[in-house]
């Protein structure tokens, strides 16, 4: 029994490799060969509109084009993706849209399928306590510092709701729990967590290349103190990095642009997108104390 167990274990780790691998390569296929999300015939709800406006207010300077498209995004996700509340939490039609467009705001201007690795959205009430299995032991480890979000390798990814309503209500600050687990999704396509998303070869080579340089320059104005429009937990390690990036790049653009050229100019050739040349006057930041 043990040996057929084995194999199943083996069996289910090569499917799960395989799908991650293959959907990885569902982004670098060609344009015309790409398989395009299978947007949903049915309307959009109506109240999703009034959703939209209250929740995420980083969709006010869409095109008008660029909102209903976010919310065919977000139908999709809605409809593929499995919500669950933790700790008590009810999960509502409402909580469910506001993630939903957030993190299909990464996707906005991008090819291919709909977060094709992930499955299962879990929502906590509050920041909450992370449990990891040992591996190679029984019981569980629980970690004592509370936490907003998680990006699993798995497909799952974990959220605060407390806290997706903060990152939301204030679209200028830099910090949004949403735009920064997504990231890491974006990041975990490839099958690796290593700040780098799936692009192309030669596109990769640049990334690598603004990556290496920026993380480093971030590292060492947190360790000398100095203030910066990338939050100093990207210097954590180049996945961070990234998200942390990502949050920069939608919430303090013109700054992001301003202070990291090079940076801003990556993560725009990426999304497709160019925050700064839409953002409002209220979401373009001052500079950072100091900032050169």
């Amino acid at each position: 029994m043990s040996d057929l167990l084995e194999v199943i274990l083996v069996g289910l780790a090569c499917f799960v490799g395989g799908y991650i691998a293959l959907a990885g390569l569902l982004r670098r296929i060609p344009i015309p060969w790409r398989p395009q999300i299978p947007f949903r015939s049915d309307p959009i709800p109506p109240a999703w509109y009034d959703v939209l406006d209250r929740r995420v207010p980083l969709a006010r300077d869409l095109a008008s084009t660029e909102r209903e498209r976010l919310l065919r995004l977000a139908q999709v996700f809605v409809a593929e993706k499995h919500f669950e509340g933790c700790a008590g939490l009810a999960v509502t039609e409402e909580m469910k849209m506001t993630i939903a467009a957030e993190a299909c705001l990464l996707l906005l201007h991008l090819d291919g399928p709909c977060y094709p690795t992930l499955r299962t959205v879990l929502i906590y009430p509050h920041a909450f306590i992370a449990k990891h299995v040992l591996r190679g032991q029984t019981g569980i480890a629980q970690e004592a510092i509370p936490l907003r979000g998680e990006s699993w390798r798995d497909g799952v990814v974990v959220i605060s709701w407390d806290d997706v309503v903060c990152g939301a209500r204030d679209a200028a600050d830099g910090s949004n729990v949403v735009l920064h687990e997504f990231a890491h999704q974006l990041d975990q396509e490839d099958g690796a967590t290593d700040g780098a998303p799936l692009l192309s070869s030669t596109a990769l080579r640049t990334w690598g290349r603004v990556l290496a340089a920026e993380y480093e320059r971030l590292r060492e104005d947190a360790a000398a103190g100095r203030p910066s429009v990338l939050d100093a937990y990207g210097a954590t390690n180049k996945a961070e990095f990234f998200a942390v990036a990502t949050e920069s790049f939608f919430e303090r653009p013109v700054q992001l642009e301003r202070e990291h050229p090079e940076l801003y100019q990556q993560l725009q050739q990426f999304y497709g997108q160019d925050p700064a040349r839409r953002a409002a006057p209220d979401l373009a930041s001052p500079p950072s104390p100091g900032a050169p």
